[in-house]
Formats: C-alpha cells, structure tokens, sequence
C-alpha cells in the first residue's frame, strides 16, 4: 500500500518509465489533486492537453514533460494526516422487513472505516441494494443501528449526508454537456469561477473524459457515464461512496479500469475514501475488497450456517470437454471428495492435504485439456455452488 503523497509521486513516474502510462497518468493527476493547488492544475493541464493529443506510441516522448510536472507537485507541502483507518460509519444488528416479513435483511454489523473496500455479492433478491440505500439513508431500518462519524463541522443531518454519496445502477438522465454539468455540481458546492474551471478539467482527464468532455448524456457509452458519475462524485469530496453494479453493462476493459480507479482514490495516501459497491462480477469484487460480504436469503455470511464450507479443503472449478466419468478417471478416489456439474462448469471438492498445486501436476501429467481452472477454496463463489 501507497502511504504517502512521495511515495504515490515515485510509483506514478515508474509506471510511465515502464510503458504503463495510463496507470502513471492518473497516479500523477491524483498527486495533483491532492495539492488542491490553481497553480499545479495549470501546469499538469498543459501536460493534460499534450498527453490527450498523442497515440499510445507516441506517449514515451512525453516523460521529460511528466518527470518535471512530478517535480513541481513534489515542491507543495502536503500534510500527512494519517486518516487511514478512521471509523465513518458502523451498522449494528441493521434489519429491515419487506413484504410483511416474509423477506427480512439481516442482521448486518458494519464498520466502515477510511480506506476500506467493502464488496457486496450474492444472487438477485438477496438484499444488497436494500442494505446499500440503508447505509446511504435513503431508506429506514427497521431495527438496529446506523452512526456516522464525518469530520463535518456542522452536525446536520444534511450536512453530514453530503459526505456520502449513493450512486444507483441505473443513473438518472442529466441535460447539457459533460463539462458544463460538473462546473454546475462544483458550484453547487461553493466552487466557483477559476478554481472551478481548472478542477473540473484536472477531474475530467483524471476519470478519462478528455476528449468526451462536450459530449451530452445521450452520447456517452455505459463506461462513460459511470467514468462521469465518479469525476462528479469526487467534486464532492465524499467521504464514503456507496455503488450499486458499477459494473453492470461494462465490458471487460471498462471493469478493470473502473475497479482500479476504485482502488486508487480508496487506498489515497491524502484523502482515502470508504467503499461499499455491490457486484455480479465476483472474481472481480475479490480482487480490490478488503472484505467481501456475502447475502443468501438476506442473511449476511457471518450469520449463514456455512461451518461445513469453511474447511481446508481444495475446491476447483473446472470448464472442460472431457466427461465427468473422464474427470474421475483423473483423480481418483484417493484424491477426489465430491464432483458437481451445474451443466457449465464442474466443481472439484479434494481430500484433505491435496493441494492446487497437486491438482495442476494431475492435470499436467495426465495431458488433461481444460478451458479454464480456479481454485475457489477462499473465494465466496463457493458459497454459490452450493
């Protein structure tokens, strides 16, 4: 983990050296947006306009421009206020009870502290967009208790909401063009003239809305419009963002970016953010949380009898061809516990002591063709196969 503003400063610059420019270009914009300088904006913007006008092959030629960008953002002091770990929000025993009780979420317990990812899986129905509008205030609990912690002055229920933020799956239509709708929600929150000129575009490239920036809603693809919900979110200077399928409807290179974008303004050495964000992308959700909260029936995994899920066993999933009976021949009896098929992918359950590593030599030695293979032993996708 990145545990300052230096240390993000040298990653963002070994990135770009290493080819990685985007990932080095948005390290670098969080740097600077961190200074919260009108000076640092102008001078990475006239990186901002020279980076947005070349190919990928070209960007190399820009390092010397972006090593002396790095160097002027290292010139701002910038406090290090060690707010990692701060606790935002805690939920305890949160319940809420739909169609006269026949469905009831929870009890769910929460802490929500600064810099945690907080993945929310399970199957339609389960509860995760009722316990996320819960934690956004959007909706009652029915029992049990919901406490904030933001370091707002003013303790009003409005003023403390406005440190949280709930973006829906599906987000509202909004009129005019990407620019001109972000210049209005920073003036909405008391940004004005210069300053809100220059925040808006040193956000605009950070969320890759460069060359989108006049374009209306109507015109922006899924990835887009979620790329626009976060720059306008993070003109807020939220302290915790709750997200219903930010995924949904992306495609496998929108997802990545989104989700390390996620993780970057998350884990920000200056201004870590919480997260809560709900998914259908499990494997996905699992590679940026810090904790993943599993929903059956609107009970969460802490309360779910899964004793019986939680041994040390290997568990694989396996896409292959070859028949069930051609998978047993493989493993034998010695080694294999259980076999499932769920007309898709088949699940392995091992023996105590053999390893995934076994499970690859088996495979290997007997030229056994397979499409796919994960060992899903730690993962929550166990809990669905079931």
């Amino acid at each position: 983990m990145i545990h300052s503003q230096q240390e993000l400063l040298e990653k963002s610059i070994l990135y770009f050296k290493r080819g990685d420019f985007s990932l080095g270009y948005r390290s670098l914009l969080d740097t600077a947006l961190n200074t919260d300088s009108e000076e640092i904006f102008l001078t990475v913007l006239k990186f901002v306009t020279q980076y947005e006008n070349k190919s990928s092959e070209d960007k190399s030629s820009l390092l010397s421009l972006f090593i002396n960008c790095a160097s002027e953002i290292q010139k701002v002091f910038i406090e290090n206020k060690k707010l990692l770990g701060k606790t935002l929000l805690k939920a305890e025993n949160i319940t809420k009870n739909y169609n006269k009780g026949r469905f009831v979420l929870g009890p769910v317990n929460i802490e929500l502290k600064k810099g945690d990812i907080f993945g929310l899986v399970g199957e339609n129905g389960n509860g995760k967009t009722t316990l996320l509008t819960i934690l956004a205030s959007l909706i009652q609990q029915t029992s049990g208790e919901l406490s904030y912690s933001f370091s707002t002055k003013n303790k009003d229920k409005y003023d403390v909401l406005s440190k949280l933020v709930y973006i829906p799956q599906r987000t509202p239509v909004w009129y005019g063009s990407v620019l001109d709708n972000l210049k209005f929600a920073l003036v909405h929150h008391g940004v004005k003239g210069n300053k809100n000129d220059l925040l808006v575009l040193m956000m605009v490239a950070r969320f890759g809305l460069w060359k989108y920036k006049d374009l209306k809603w109507r015109e922006l693809s899924s990835g887009y419009k979620m790329r626009f919900e976060l720059a306008r979110t993070m003109l807020r200077r939220p302290e915790i963002i709750l997200l219903d399928e930010p995924l949904a409807n992306l495609d496998i290179l929108a997802q990545q970016i989104i989700l390390e974008d996620l993780r970057m303004i998350s884990k920000s050495p200056v201004n870590p953010i919480a997260m809560v964000f709900s998914s259908q992308q499990l494997y996905e959700v699992e590679k940026v949380s810090d904790e993943v909260i599993y929903l059956r029936n609107g009970k969460p995994s802490a309360h779910l009898n899964l004793e019986k899920k939680e041994k040390n066993n290997v568990i694989v999933e396996i896409d292959t061809k070859k028949s069930r009976e051609e998978i047993e021949q493989v493993f034998n009896e010695n080694q294999l516990e259980k076999l499932e098929f769920n007309g898709g992918v088949y699940i392995l359950y091992f023996k105590e002591g053999f390893t995934f590593n076994d499970c690859l030599i088996t495979i290997s030695k007997n030229e056994f063709s397979v499409q796919y293979i994960r060992d899903i032993s730690k993962s929550t996708r166990r809990f669905f196969v079931y």
